[in-house]
């Protein structure tokens, strides 16, 4: 069940008006205090909606009576019906930064989550695209835009922007046309945390760009369209969701790859920038990551690659 299919606390009779105001508040609190993206505010509002369900299935009606041995078994009964450990990870986070909250605020006497430990996340390499492949999938939307149509000369822009700059789709959506600076071929970014920085492109994201611009953009704008660099068929902002689905249908026509969302493009960046010679913290600042840390699993990528690449290539490997 994805958080939109789950129903909200005022569909439930039982639901106790304290739970329905915390969970009001706490999704208040992601939003103006720790300026948390749309889709994390979802799945952590859900994830403590699932855990005060829990908590009223199992007799207790208050914040007050959320202990640690509840939370440990509302995260064991995830670990019993074969949860992944990411999910189970991600909620016991949400649980923590809930508590944290409900805490300050004053409605429990004690933070029940200091001592909840959860399952490490799965360490697993992020899918990329080898280059060759990004040849291929740049081959297919130029031919697709070379009719001039508006859809197709986005969708490239949309592709080189993303692979030339390593922006998450999020990102991509938000831009307006004053965010981006052709001449000097840089584009300002909103990232998480509302931390903006400004990315650099090649000439051709800037050739297929300019092309959106000059040919596409004009013949979908409608007054609903404002300062949106991108546009739906509609006239209005672009949507993730859309630009998902985009990259969900070129990647199944490259055939070999497990790569499926667009977030498979700013890993690609990432490993095909490291494997050039760029600098870590060069990239990092590129992808916009808080911390270097983050940034470092590209390093494993690439070694990863390097050592395939030698165990075909050398004699006695």
């Amino acid at each position: 069940m994805t958080p939109s299919d789950r129903p909200s606390p005022s569909a439930r009779p039982p639901w106790p008006r304290e739970f329905a105001a915390a969970v009001d508040g706490f999704t208040r609190y992601l939003t103006a205090e720790r300026a948390r993206s749309d889709h994390t505010i979802r799945a952590y509002a859900a994830d403590v909606t699932d855990l005060l369900s829990f908590a009223l299935a199992s007799g207790t009606g208050s914040l007050r009576g959320i202990t640690l041995g509840l939370l440990r078994a509302w995260l064991g009964g995830m670990s019993s019906a074969g949860q992944a450990r990411s999910t189970i990870a991600r909620r016991a986070a949400a649980a923590r930064t809930f508590t944290a909250w409900a805490l300050r605020e004053e409605l429990i006497p004690e933070d029940p989550a200091l001592r909840l430990r959860a399952p490490k996340r799965e360490k697993s390499l992020p899918a990329v695209l080898q280059q060759s492949q990004m040849a291929a999938l740049f081959e297919g939307l130029a031919a697709a835009a070379s009719g001039g149509e508006p859809v197709p000369l986005r969708d490239r822009a949309m592709v080189e922007l993303l692979y030339a700059t390593g922006i998450r789709v999020s990102e991509l959506a938000g831009l307006d046309l004053e965010d981006v600076d052709q001449e000097r071929r840089t584009a300002r970014v909103l990232g998480k945390g509302n931390k903006e920085r400004v990315v650099p492109f090649g000439l051709p994201a800037a050739a297929a760009l300019d092309d959106w611009l000059r040919r596409g953009r004009g013949r979908l704008a409608t007054e609903a369209s404002g300062a949106a660099l991108f546009l739906g068929r509609r006239g209005r902002r672009v949507g993730a969701r859309q630009v998902r689905s985009l990259a969900a249908a070129l990647f199944g026509r490259l055939g070999d790859t497990s790569a499926t969302s667009p977030h498979a493009l700013r890993h690609s960046t990432a490993t095909h920038l490291l494997d050039g010679g760029a600098d870590l913290r060069a990239v990092q600042e590129i992808l916009g990551h808080s911390s270097l840390a983050t940034t470092q699993i590209y390093t494993h990528v690439s070694v990863d690659r390097l050592r395939r690449s030698y165990e075909q290539a050398h004699p006695r490997a």
